[in-house]
């Protein structure tokens, strides 16, 4: 007998960041064990986001493409409500949009930094609290934020990055806490050196330190990400909040 503990039938989840990436990846991975995806990103992006639905629909799923910028608080909510007056519910939700900015330290700028936190870290939060408003009243629901494995093996270079990423790991603990009684998990995954269009301009060296430095001599691929996700939106998942899951190829253990 198949073992329907890893399905989402019936379940909406809402996936930040869908046009490419990880996003893509976790919206198409929760498409195929069942659950109606609403994919998310820019307004400019929403040619990406169409083609994920039509993936997704093509595997036999369902999805719908909405307009978002997580940066823009006052649009979330908003956002949320009519995702909820669409599909009729919010059970798991992935936050996944993100953005960096490299460079030494000494030169990053106000306006950098704050753009940094203001989608990483503040987005997440407002998400977070959209969806789990609704969480709360039906039943609970996941939520996997995506944080990264330099918070545990930081790089230079990187501060407005790993420091956003730092909060989210906090701040997911943080809300396990206070919403377990809710019936709401919430989860971090940490991606490790992964195959994205925020990689993909990584020169030969770069590449060849990640080979170098990885257990695995490689990076990874967002669908290698994607599951570990599915896993935690799963029924499979029933115990596990407050985690940060580290699928970085053993980077951290090393």
């Amino acid at each position: 007998m198949a073992d329907d503990s890893f399905r989402l039938d019936g379940k909406v989840a809402v996936v930040t960041g869908a046009g490419q990436g990880i996003g893509q990846a976790c919206a198409l991975a929760l498409g195929r064990v069942g659950a109606t995806v609403a994919v998310t990103g820019l307004n400019n992006r929403f040619a990406d986001l169409d083609k994920v639905c039509a993936d997704i629909v093509t595997a036999g799923g369902w999805a719908e493409a909405f307009a978002l910028d997580v940066s823009d608080v006052s649009s979330i909510k908003p956002t949320f409500d009519f995702i909820l007056s669409k599909l009729g519910s919010i059970d798991v939700l992935v936050n996944n949009a993100g953005v960096r900015v490299n460079g030494p330290s000494l030169g990053i700028s106000e306006s950098e930094w704050d753009w940094v936190q203001a989608v990483n870290l503040k987005g997440t939060f407002f998400c977070c609290q959209a969806a789990a408003a609704h969480m709360s009243t039906h039943d609970g629901g996941r939520i996997i934020n995506i944080a990264s494995q330099m918070v545990d093996s930081a790089a230079p270079e990187r501060a407005a990055y790993i420091a956003s990423k730092g909060g989210i790991v906090a701040l997911t603990k943080t809300l396990a806490v206070e919403w377990a009684h809710q019936g709401i998990q919430v989860n971090a995954v940490g991606p490790g050196p992964t195959n994205t269009p925020m990689t993909a301009s990584a020169d030969s060296t770069a590449s060849a330190q990640v080979q170098a430095r990885s257990p695995i001599g490689r990076r990874l691929e967002p669908s290698e990400v994607a599951n570990p996700v599915v896993f935690l939106a799963s029924p499979a998942s029933g115990a596990i909040t407050g985690h940060h899951l580290m699928v970085d190829g053993g980077w951290t253990a090393s």
